[in-house]
């Protein structure tokens, strides 16, 4: 059923365009200092994490739900050097893929 393959998709896609959101604010900057940096590394491993679950839903497979992912990451930091006051970086796509990783590998083992 057509259904049931699309589904698990509309969540993924629906996270994807809450990270293109968020990653269309000019500046995240919470005046913190260093816990500024801490808190939005942090919050780069937790909406990372969600998509790289989400992406699991939905392919199934650990390695191609994290190259999806990753690619999408990618994407986001690409799209980042468009964004007034925000700049794509290498270290945040390493951040955003280690949030994936750890996301599918703790859901994969919780639900076998």
């Amino acid at each position: 059923m057509v259904c049931a393959r699309v589904s698990p998709w509309i969540p993924l896609v629906l996270w994807a365009g809450v990270i293109f959101t968020l990653s269309s604010i000019p500046s995240l900057d919470t005046g913190l200092g260093v816990w500024d940096l801490a808190l939005r590394k942090l919050a780069h491993l937790a909406e990372y994490a969600v998509l790289g679950v989400l992406a699991y839903r939905a392919v199934r497979r650990e390695p191609v739900a994290i190259a999806l992912a990753s690619a999408y990451a990618i994407t986001d930091e690409l799209h980042q050097t468009f964004v007034s006051g925000r700049h794509g970086s290498p270290l945040d796509w390493l951040i955003d893929t280690g949030g994936i990783v750890a996301g599918i590998l703790l859901f994969a083992r919780a639900v076998r």
